[in-house]
């Protein structure tokens, strides 16, 4: 079989992949009639970076992408619309941004923000937390991508304890959302056992994260067993399965070590045959280029 595809995770360290932003309170700042003009120049101008990170990754052999869930700042700002009517005003160009890394055969992805919380306790959170998943597939939807997990749209469990309503709600999720919707084991509140009856029950795959399963439990490294036992079952959530995305970072001091190190020095072999693997890497391309060219060999 041929290797994995490594995933470059939004930015370059070098000036390659870049974006701008602008803040929630500068936005507020600006009177009313120059809010629309500022984020048509900012949209814009990301569209084309992004189109940039397309070429970038196609002339590296890259094919796989996370998208920055921060491209269009304000897109899911409730009770304000100028930035759905920005974006709709962009459609074309968006639209052949997406058709890049189509045409270049790189799958897209997208992690928002933590503050995502779908099975909150609170209704303005989840109400929030909707709107903004919502606004997230409309950036997929106007690039164009595949409404389905080849495209996924990916987040972690959530409120703690509440896996039964993260399960009760996925149902009713807009199509948009719940059919490229993927989740994720975190450090804290969902290990890959908590969300496996949600993944199951739901038909949402699991991106399995090694080093999160090893803070989480405590575990001397990610060559302990149940790391390859996990790989193997989250796989079975995955259809097909050869679409399987993994997590893949390593502890600057150590296994324990939830801060990512600057490159890739230890790459589990219970990952050997997964097909899709993301790089959370603080090196960012560097880490990407040094597991293309095999400098990181599997243990043993």
């Amino acid at each position: 079989m041929t290797g994995p595809a490594y995933g470059l995770v939004c930015l370059t360290v070098g000036p390659e992949v870049r974006f701008r932003t602008v803040t929630l309170s500068r936005y507020r700042a600006l009177p009313p009639d120059e809010r629309e003009a500022k984020l048509l120049d900012l949209y814009s101008d990301n569209i084309a970076r992004l189109r940039g990170a397309a070429a970038y990754c196609a002339a590296r052999g890259i094919r796989l992408y996370r998208m920055s869930s921060s491209l269009f700042p304000m897109l899911d700002l409730v009770g304000d619309e100028t930035g759905a009517a920005v974006l709709e005003r962009l459609s074309g160009p968006l639209r052949e941004a997406g058709a890049a890394f189509e045409a270049a055969g790189i799958r897209v992805l997208m992690h928002p923000e933590q503050f995502i919380v779908l099975n909150s306790e609170r209704p303005e959170v989840r109400a929030s937390s909707l709107h903004a998943l919502q606004s997230h597939a409309r950036v997929m939807d106007g690039m164009g991508l595949a409404r389905s997990t080849w495209n996924l749209l990916l987040l972690h469990g959530g409120k703690g304890g509440r896996a039964a309503e993260l399960q009760a709600l996925i149902p009713d999720l807009p199509d948009a959302v719940r059919l490229r919707l993927g989740l994720e084991n975190d450090e804290r509140a969902y290990g890959p056992q908590d969300l496996l009856p949600v993944c199951e029950a739901t038909g949402t795959p699991m991106v399995f994260d090694a080093h999160h399963h090893v803070v989480r439990e405590q575990l001397p490294g990610q060559e302990d067993p149940s790391v390859r036992e996990w790989v193997m079952t989250a796989r079975r959530t995955w259809s097909p399965p050869d679409w399987q995305v993994v997590h893949l970072s390593n502890g600057i001091d150590g296994p324990q070590d939830r801060r990512h190190s600057q490159l890739i020095t230890q790459l589990p072999s219970a990952y050997w045959d997964v097909p899709w693997i993301e790089v959370e890497a603080k090196g960012k391309e560097e880490a990407v280029a040094a597991l293309m060219q095999g400098d990181v060999p599997l243990p043993g």
